[in-house]
This record gives C-alpha cells, structure tokens and sequence, in this order.
C-alpha cells in the first residue's frame, strides 16, 4: 500500500501516445477518513507547440461499471456517480463555473453515446494558488510548461471495489473506480482524441476513525417441542473493528438446559455484497470458515461451557470465489479483501456503488432431524489510520518516477488480476 520506495519518493508517470502530454501524480491511493478525504494532486507536462491555442482539461471520474453488461450491443454502459472537470491551460483563464455535480447524479445512467460532461464542472485554475511541497519540487524539476491541479472529492463518493470473475469468464468485472483523464480540445465538452489523451486509474480507500466501537454481541435461547429447559447461546467478538490480516477472536458460551445434545460447531466469516443498481445484484462469500468437535458433545444439563474460536479473513485463501470483492484493482500494486462500506455520520446521502458488509456466523450443530441454533455478529474490516501523507522528509528525497504502462492500466480494467505478495513497485518498468 505504500507509495514510497526505499530510497526515494515514487512518483507515478504516464503520457498520451503521442507524448505531447504527460501525468505525474505523488500516489493513487486516496484515502477517506470519514471526516475528511485526501485531495487528489499532481501536475501536467504539457507541449505548448502541439497545444497551440486549445486548452487542456483534467476530469476525475468515478464510476460504477456494470460488468459483462458493458459489452451489449457494443455500448459502455455505466452509471457516473461522480464527475469533475478542471482547465489546467490557459491557467490564465475566465470560465465561469457551471452548476456543480448534485446528488441526483447518481441516479442516472449513462453510455458511450451520452455525453457525460453535462454533468460536470469546469474550474479554471487561478493565477494563484497554493500548491503542496511535491507539486512544488515537481515544477521545478519539469520546468516552466507543468501545471498543477487539484481534485477534492465529497465525502459521500463512494469507494474503490472490484468484483472477482469466476476463472471460466472473460471481460470486464463489476466495480467502481476512479479514472483520472487529461486531453487537449478547443472545449470542455469536445470530445478528445485518444491520441491526445491519457487516462489513469486511482483508488479511493476508506480509513476507520481510531475511536473503538461497541463490541459486538449476540444471544439467543431456543426451546424444543416436547422437552422441557431450553439452550443458550452467547457470543461476543472482542472488538468492533478488524485491520486487514488480523484474527477475529469468538468467544462463545453455551448453557445447555435442555434435554438435546450439541454435536459440533461451524464458525464462518462471509462477506455481502450489494450492487446499487435498479435491479440490486447480491453476492456473498465465505472468506474464513472453522469446524470444530473439541470438547463436543455438549450433554444435557452442561452448562458453562466455553471457547473462543479464531478465524483470519485473508485474500490469499480466497482467490478462486466469483463475487469476491476486492479494495479495487491497481495492476502490479498490493489488494486485499474490500474494506467495510462506511459513512460518515454527517452524510445524508444515500449509498452508492458497492456496498461491502462483513458478519460472523455461528453455527451449533445438533443433529437428529433439529435444527441448527445459530447467531450473526457484523463486525468491521478496515485499514489501519496510520499511513499518512508524503512527509517532509520523504518529500526531500530524490524523485523516482514509475511509468504506467498503458496495456497494464487496460487489462486491470478487464478483468483483475490478483496480485503478487510484493512491495508493488514498478521497478521493471522504473525509468530515470
């Protein structure tokens, strides 16, 4: 997840194919603290020759994909839940704003033969602005033709996440992302040329607030036809909120006043995933699973009887399962199992994109035509608040910039590939 290489600061690069333009950005992990989101900055090296008069734009899109879908009768549907539109040249310029993305947005549906800038915003760039320390170092190093911008996303966007194809499919998956875009046209609302343009992709991540949550419990007591006494089952997690990686402590007690006995007990850890879309798609998944017979059965009149179960929801175990969310999908850079969904409290906002849930399901197994007694915990699965910005010290290091390969960014958005367990550096394909 880390943005920094060993020695030096890591700076992403990639230019339009005709290399007139070119797009540098410190990081592509944005990260939404609920209160507050990252800003997305970078700078743009731009050929004023080949410009020549026209103008250059940077929009930032989120989208959600539909998937396989996408490829019906040759059209790109999507929904665009959010899209903003920025002149970086001229940087001199007086463009009245137009009206602002609003929340009904979202609600609309769009494909290649709609014009998704009618939703947008164009924001000329002062003559002056503040700008941050990277962007500073990166003017002065690319020289007098880099323009800086600046994206600042709403808290209600939602963020990045992808969707496992089964290993028989092909195409696109289902996800939401973030494309970053700069092109050259006469106007805002003109179509650009692929030759002129340059796309990237970048991910929005959400960081839970540090604040412990409530623990989480639950309990149920079931009576049996044509028996006397009953049988209790409690169970607690020992926190809220899991980072990715960490064990999920159950602690489970069991009080059996009845007359039936307890063959064995299940523990499984599932993922729900719900797709926001007129017609809600729903997957979920098994993403850590526990039998247990130790010290089963459980004999009637056995009361107090306890354990605590462990269980570790991890990526690397769960690789093959269609429907699988993921924290989006950076080719070549380190993914893990999709955060929880969260919002901030303030948010009046409906959900949008992918909606990610995660519960504990216990399970105890009776036998003899009975029924099972079971209980759900949800519970949080996030990133630790702890990866902060460039500090001053990494920014005072040397810049190694990392091309973005343009085949690499085309097949991530086709379908994901899982990555490999290393740091994610593009060293292979790293140039002075």
């Amino acid at each position: 997840m880390s943005d920094l290489k060993k020695h030096g600061t890591r700076i992403f690069k990639k230019a339009t194919p005709n290399g007139k333009l070119t797009v540098y950005l410190g990081k592509r992990d944005f990260i939404d603290h609920l209160s507050v989101v990252d800003p997305i900055e970078g700078v743009v090296l731009i050929d004023p020759e080949y410009v020549h008069g026209r103008k250059v734009f940077v929009h930032l899109l989120c989208a959600l994909r539909h998937g396989k879908e996408e490829d019906i009768f040759g059209l790109n549907c999507h929904r665009n839940l959010f899209l903003k539109v920025k002149q970086v040249y001229p940087a001199n310029c007086d463009i009245p704003p137009q009206h602002d993305l609003s929340s009904d947005s979202h609600s609309k549906d769009y494909c290649d033969k709609v014009d998704d800038h009618q939703i947008s915003t164009v924001e000329p760039v002062p003559e002056f602005r503040q700008i941050t320390r990277l962007q500073e170092r990166l003017l002065r190093k690319l020289g007098p033709n880099t323009y800086p911008f600046s994206f600042e996303l709403p808290p209600y966007t939602p963020a990045s996440v992808t969707l496992l194809l089964h290993s028989s499919e092909s195409g696109k998956p289902c996800r939401v992302d973030y494309e970053l875009k700069v092109y050259v046209a006469d106007e805002e609302d003109c179509r650009p040329q692929k030759r002129s343009s340059v796309r990237m992709i970048v991910r929005k991540l959400t960081f839970a607030p540090e604040e412990p949550g409530p623990q989480p419990s639950a309990e149920v007591s079931r009576e049996f036809l044509m028996s006397v006494g009953c049988l209790r089952v409690e169970a607690t997690l020992d926190k809220q909120k899991y980072y990715h990686g960490e064990s999920i402590a159950v602690n489970v007690l069991v009080d059996n006043n009845s007359m039936k006995t307890v063959k064995r007990i299940k523990l499984v850890v599932r993922q729900y995933t719900s797709v926001c879309l007129p017609n809600a798609n729903h997957y979920k998944c098994n993403v850590a699973e526990l039998q247990s017979d130790e010290g089963f059965p459980i004999s009637p009149s056995q009361t107090g009887w306890c354990k605590i179960y462990r269980l570790c929801p991890l990526l690397s175990n769960n690789r093959d399962k269609p429907g699988l969310a993921l924290d989006g999908d950076l080719k070549n850079e380190d993914t893990n199992l999709a955060s929880s969904t969260m919002a901030s409290p303030k948010s009046s906002h409906e959900p949008m994109g992918i909606i990610v849930r995660y519960k504990v399901k216990i399970r105890l197994v009776l036998g003899f035509g009975l029924s099972d007694v079971c209980l759900e915990l949800p519970f949080i699965l996030t990133h630790p608040n702890c990866e902060a910005s460039l500090t001053e010290d990494h920014l005072d290091q040397d810049l190694h910039f990392d091309w973005v390969d343009a085949k690499n960014e085309e097949s991530a958005n086709h379908a994901p590939s899982l990555p490999n367990s290393g740091s994610g550096d593009d060293t292979s394909n790293a140039r002075p």
